[in-house]
């Protein structure tokens, strides 16, 4: 494993002073009286609870970048000479007929009532984050016209300044909830869905309520977790009004805004934000299953669940009860986490790392269908951001895991393609984008194929992050395309764990993946004895 050095990182903007750095503890080998900063103890110092998290906070994304001893590169991708299994029409495997763009990378989740998918992949949860909500147009025209999931996360009626309650605190009317479902449904191609999650503080203000009836979803989901974390979501607000506002809305907000002293430090400058905090939740199976239950009942057509990296005691839980509630999709995610709205020290510490939670879904979910129960269909999450990863993710999880679900891997494009937009109405394209032209139809190699998917007279409108999350798209795609033929895998559903190898022992031993020295070996050897 690299050396980990907890005292400066720059999520928190901040560096240790010294070449030398303690490994326990994070702090310079030689601290020195006078020394001007700016490790974390240095920052906090005088900053105090704002070193908790990433920052500029509401301007990042943030990922954990503790070096694990086993993560997904320990895993290669097997590839073969001959056969083809799954082309379409179940063709002869034959040079002709074996074609990587025949490779079928479409793919359904649901337990009765399947929602299907061009691509294996879905967004993570975009919900309250500032991030989130000034690029939801680009986030959400791009996964509409890529045909792919987009996950509208918790707190967002919560937070909305223009929130609306009745008298026993229920949402009536929730504009920016509205705005999101709106653009998505826009550009909905019948290939993915926009789906809500629900929290502790949405379930109390009713907002499964409000939005099937005014907006008709199809789909909520369940949360265990802040995506890849323990502790409920936070945002920041920088006004004393808005942090009073959001305290009688339910949510707790600290420093206490209602708090004299703390309105004098505000007043003064010291203190110059506030945190929105969600409560923790609390499971049990027969609480699961009365709220499963519940939101059928309001008409609900698909249920889902998304847990983080908790114990394997709740990975069982997560997994047994979605089966026993007929769960539509269960997303497990895996540390380290990041969204830039977690505490830093939680996305690098805390939780089982991805490829050990995915290795014991697999285990677990072996357990449950040799007992001759149904398997809920899976999504794995936790540092995906390429085809390679996609592949394995779905290999490793075989025949269980339907989807990958990509946090900042499928943000950064909007977001690029968003500035690029901005760029060129200010003349200043940077190098990097500029040696490929001045115009949108030049820069983005799939603006054409975006314009023809939406009409002449609708390109227009269709803001370039969107462009830039379907060019996106569309790598993966391509890019799994080739792995999946590498691998004369000719659709999603004829991957097997045999399609991996492990490159350590130890790999092995976590994933089940046999050694790459081990596989295929009797096959080989019988070859070889003939």
């Amino acid at each position: 494993m690299n050396l980990q050095r907890p005292n400066g990182n720059d999520a928190t903007r901040s560096a240790n002073r010294s070449r030398d750095v303690v490994p326990s503890s994070g702090l310079c080998s030689r601290c020195i009286d006078g020394c001007r900063g700016n490790c974390e103890v240095f920052k906090a110092t005088f900053r105090g609870r704002e070193l908790i998290y990433p920052g500029p906070f509401g301007d990042i994304t943030a990922g954990g970048d503790k070096d694990y001893p086993v993560d997904y590169s320990h895993l290669n991708i097997q590839g073969y000479a001959l056969g083809g299994r799954g082309l379409p029409g179940n063709a002869e495997a034959n040079s002709d007929n074996a074609l990587f763009p025949k490779v079928s990378t479409e793919t359904s989740y649901g337990w009765d009532k399947k929602v299907k998918m061009s691509v294996p992949i879905f967004t993570g949860a975009l919900g309250s984050t500032e991030i989130a909500r000034k690029n939801w147009e680009h986030f959400a025209v791009g996964a509409a016209i890529s045909g792919v999931t987009i996950v509208c996360g918790e707190n967002v009626c919560g937070i909305d300044p223009a929130l609306e309650l009745d008298k026993n605190n229920k949402v009536v009317k929730a504009p920016d909830m509205d705005r999101r479902i709106e653009a998505y449904k826009r550009y909905y191609n019948g290939m993915g869905e926009i789906l809500i999650q629900m929290n502790v503080e949405d379930t109390r203000l009713g907002v499964a309520e409000y939005i099937i009836n005014k907006h008709g979803i199809d789909t909520i989901e369940l949360k265990w977790g802040q995506g890849a974390k323990c502790i409920g979501g936070e945002i920041k607000v920088k006004s004393l009004d808005r942090a009073l506002e959001l305290q009688r809305r339910g949510y707790i907000v600290t420093p206490d805004p209602s708090d004299p002293v703390n309105q004098a430090a505000f007043r003064s400058g010291a203190i110059k934000e506030f945190e929105r905090h969600s409560r923790l939740g609390f499971v049990s199976e027969e609480g699961f299953m009365a709220e499963v239950e519940r939101l059928r009942k309001l008409g609900f057509k698909r249920v889902t669940l998304k847990t983080g990296a908790y114990s394997l005691r709740e990975l069982a839980m997560a997994i047994k009860w979605s089966s026993k509630a007929h769960i539509d999709l269960l997303t497990i995610d895996g540390a380290s986490g990041g969204t830039g709205m977690s505490p830093w020290r939680m996305m690098e510490e805390w939780g089982i790392p991805s490829l050990y939670l995915h290795s014991a879904a697999y285990e677990f979910a072996s357990i449950l269908s040799a007992k001759g129960e149904r398997v809920p269909d899976l999504a794995f999450a936790g540092g995906f951001s390429s085809e390679d990863g996609v592949f394995k993710a779905l290999a490793l999880g075989a025949p269980y895991v339907k989807a990958v679900c990509m946090g900042r891997a499928l943000m950064i494009p909007g977001m690029v393609g968003k500035n690029i937009a901005q760029w060129i109405k200010d003349g200043d394209l940077p190098k990097t984008v500029s040696e490929f032209g001045s115009t949108p139809e030049e820069i983005f190699v799939c603006y054409e194929k975006v314009k023809d998917l939406v009409g002449a007279s609708e390109i227009e409108k269709i803001p370039l992050g969107a462009i830039g999350i379907y060019s996106y798209a569309d790598k993966i795609k391509v890019g799994l395309q080739q792995l999946m033929a590498g691998a004369r895998c000719f659709s999603l559903d004829v991957i097997t764990r045999r399609e991996l190898m492990s490159l350590t022992e130890e790999c092995a031993k976590v994933t089940g993946i046999p050694y790459l020295m081990d596989c295929y070996r009797e096959e080989a050897l019988e070859i070889l004895n003939k």
